[in-house]
């Protein structure tokens, strides 16, 4: 991470070394009453329109974010005209003599393949087009060109060829980050689908014993408890969304619960004290159920008494503070350190260490999971939600900055 806020704050630099030289060209004596010097005022125009063009530019490299971002690309450079292309074609071109665009596209194959700016005259038989020099510099991720942007200008100009490498390294530097985004949500994708199949061969082989028990006794319990099977299952294998709301989440536990009271009877007990205002926190999909697995698992295994669990949010200020506890067998602290940190796997499947690894990622690893117990003295599981988080929405997607 070091190496990288390192190169981030390599590729901002040149920004601020944009902004001092347009400010000193256009350096005059400052006004009575300025805040400031025009060369200060230069560089925060220049911070704050490359602010304005990195969100579009963090969804990607499409066509859409293409336009979005150009125009300020553009008026960062101060070119007549400016395209942002892919390795196949132009995305978006902003300013005058668009008609260069197939042009454009045919001098790129050199620079796509090489990763190396260049620039180049253009031939034009319009005689009042005012572009007349095109500058390219390639868009880079992982060593691996994905575009590039080509400023346009009326003459030659050294100047230009920097400032627009520069300014191209920023944007691949944009561009970086988006790849991270992605790589960030398919990682918690697959280690939800890894959580759901944790989850489910233990949960549904038991669960269906249990209905099929009540099927001839009970019918109408059975039916009940189909009911609450499929309202969880659906729920736990559903296909959209990363996050969802601890009401939606409780919920869920609730129907799991049904299930589990069906199958230990008076064994188990439980008890819920919810604050309202924390119901409509947004936190990471099926990231408590585990934890109350783990304490039906942990607080009946190798107890013929019976057993309690306790769930608890609580407000706490900027936080949703959620707190699941069992009176059962409990745990060897190095036993669980090591599970945590995937050292060893934990028995019957139950993912501890997936959901603190998912907290760490969305929250930062001061939010991880708190874990206290011993053997034979019960776990208390806490988790500390923020009630904003920027990208955590309960509609299920990830926004990008």
């Amino acid at each position: 991470m070091s190496d990288f806020l390192a190169g981030l704050l390599i590729a901002v630099l040149p920004l601020l070394g944009i902004g001092f030289w347009i400010g000193r060209r256009t350096a005059r004596p400052e006004a009575p009453g300025e805040l400031g010097t025009p060369v200060e005022h230069a560089t925060f125009q220049t911070l704050h329109t490359a602010s304005l063009a990195a969100p579009p530019l963090r969804a990607g490299l499409t066509e859409e974010t293409a336009r979005k971002s150009a125009r300020r690309l553009r008026s960062l450079l101060g070119t007549d005209a400016l395209c942002l292309t892919d390795d196949r074609r132009v995305l978006v071109w902003d300013g005058v003599g668009a008609h260069h665009r197939s042009e454009v596209m045919e001098r790129l194959a050199g620079p796509l393949e090489t990763g190396r700016g260049e620039a180049f005259r253009l031939d034009c038989d319009t005689p009042d087009c005012p572009v007349r020099w095109a500058v390219v510099a390639p868009l880079t991720v992982d060593d691996r060109v994905h575009g590039a942007l080509v400023a346009c200008a009326p003459r030659e100009s050294a100047v230009l060829v920097r400032a627009a490498g520069e300014v191209a390294r920023w944007v691949s530097v944009q561009l970086e980050l988006a790849d991270l985004d992605d790589s960030r949500t398919r990682l918690i994708e697959a280690e939800i689908k890894a959580l759901r199949a944790q989850i489910s061969p233990h949960f549904i082989f038991n669960s269906l014993a249990v209905i099929a028990s009540f099927v001839r006794t009970d019918p109408e319990r059975a039916r009940e408890l189909l009911l609450e099977f499929a309202d969880f299952t659906r729920y736990s294998f559903r296909r959209h969304g990363d996050f969802t709301t601890l009401a939606d989440e409780l919920h869920a536990i609730d129907h799991y619960l049904a299930l589990v009271r069906a199958r230990f009877g008076d064994r188990l007990s439980v008890t819920l004290q919810i604050a309202p205002e924390v119901l409509p926190v947004a936190l990471p999909f099926l990231c408590l159920q585990p934890l109350v697995e783990n304490a039906v698992k942990h607080g009946l295994e190798g107890k013929t008494d019976k057993c309690h669990i306790q769930i608890t949010a609580q407000d706490a200020g900027a936080e949703a503070l959620v707190v699941i506890e069992d009176d059962g067998a409990g745990m060897d602290p190095d036993l669980l350190r090591r599970i945590l940190a995937g050292e060893v796997s934990p028995s019957g499947g139950i993912g501890l260490s997936n959901v603190d690894d998912r907290l760490r990622q969305v929250y930062g690893d001061d939010h991880g999971l708190v874990i206290e117990t011993a053997p034979g003295a019960g776990m208390k599981i806490s988790a500390r939600l923020p009630k904003y988080q920027p990208g955590v929405h309960s509609a299920g997607r990830i926004d990008r900055p």
